[in-house]
């Protein structure tokens, strides 16, 4: 236990405060439409039309992703590679304990050794000091009002990209026009492949240029690339034959898996798993990004290789694009270049909020950041 132990905060062990009870098998095949959450242990895995557990709720991956914690305001189902929680005696507040849990470190509590596993044990017997539960209120109150604008944000950034979608099939697919231009995608825009610099030399990595792998964009969630996970050296650069991709450059990954799309907002280097699309000759990176949108069915059939398939870049270069009047093309540039400028505002604002919320986290978790709240009698909670 802490020798620092907030004015009014508790003592005990994690166990005192909650109880972790199994989620249930519900095999994908025998779900049922409906509107119901089912929770795996990485997050939302589908939907059902019954709930096990009333929401709202904590869901903790038990196998496979071992320690992810999410948390689900409307009824749901956790299926068996899962635990929920239980509050035992209102003595915590259920958001107060999702942030709670957050800063815990879950996931590096495997006690398996072959397939990861969670052994609830394990977590009841975590010493914890606990706030009172007015201020505990105050606590989620403040962290939700961030993660609620957050979320605001990106269904707003769903809605925009879906207008462009929306006008793109307007333009381009329903109202097509025989008389258009037929031709190669590589004659209209350039494309760049990418590799990765020797990680077992230091004087390649760590230093101040973008550089990135479709692994950046697996949990993407709009349009444009940010930032990136690792940076190189210009040693590291100098291995890369396609050099720095520009600002604005479209990515599309072409293997494992085929489909991550962004617009890059930095300049960058990529590795061997992307395709690079710089446009600098007739289509704009606008229109690249929702011709691969509306497309990527059709470039997924051309990949080759039955254990990963890959998309060649020459075989991207070749495929059949049907190009409109340049006239045509600026018109719908400037028709959905708000569109796409509102999503990266709102994708800076979500980076900032994203970073307060989380320098807030553990400052409030640990007491070192308070809270103002009203007084309430708080329940027990003995070691």
């Amino acid at each position: 236990m802490s020798d620092k132990v907030p004015n009014g905060w508790k003592e005990c062990k994690l166990g005192r405060v909650i109880e972790l009870l199994y989620g249930k098998g519900l095999r994908e095949q025998d779900r049922k439409p409906g509107n119901i959450p089912v929770y795996g242990s990485n997050g939302i895995v589908g939907y059902h039309n019954e709930y096990l557990v009333k929401g709202p709720g904590i869901i903790i991956g038990r196998k496979g992703s071992v320690g992810e914690v999410k948390y689900s305001p409307v009824d749901f189902f956790p299926i068996d590679t899962t635990y929920y929680v239980d509050i035992k005696e209102e003595m915590a507040d259920i958001r107060f304990m999702y942030y709670f849990l957050l800063t815990l470190h879950i996931d590096e509590m495997n006690s398996h050794s072959a397939v990861p596993g969670l052994n609830r044990n394990d977590l009841y017997s975590l010493d914890i000091t606990m706030p009172p539960l007015p201020e505990q209120r105050a606590i989620a109150s403040v962290l939700s009002s961030l993660d609620d604008k957050i979320d605001l944000l990106h269904r707003e950034n769903k809605t925009l990209e879906a207008v462009a979608e929306t006008l793109f099939r307007q333009w381009f697919i329903e109202e097509a026009k025989d008389e258009w231009e037929t031709g190669k995608l590589g004659d209209f825009i350039t494309v760049k492949g990418g590799t990765t610099p020797s990680t077992k030399n230091p004087e390649f990595w760590n230093g101040t240029i973008h550089w990135t792998s479709p692994r950046d964009l697996s949990n993407h969630t709009s349009v444009y690339l940010l930032d990136t996970e690792r940076k190189i050296t210009e040693k590291g650069l100098s291995e890369i034959g396609s050099g720095l991709l520009p600002k604005g450059a479209v990515l599309l990954s072409s293997r494992a898996p085929i489909g991550y799309l962004a617009i890059t907002e930095v300049p960058m280097a990529i590795n061997q798993g992307y395709i690079g699309i710089v446009c600098d000759k007739l289509l704009s990176n606008y229109f690249m990004y929702l011709w691969i949108r509306s497309n990527l069915e059709t470039i997924k059939s051309s990949a080759h290789g039955s254990v990963f398939p890959e998309i060649p870049k020459s075989t991207f270069r070749e495929l059949d694009i049907d190009v409109p009047p340049k006239e045509k093309l600026q018109v719908f540039n400037n028709e959905v270049a708000p569109l796409f400028e509102k999503i990266k505002l709102n994708m800076y604002q979500i980076h900032t909020l994203e970073k307060l919320r989380d320098t807030l986290l553990p400052k409030l978790m640990s007491g070192e950041v308070r809270v103002k709240y009203e007084e309430e009698e708080m329940a027990s909670c003995r070691a």
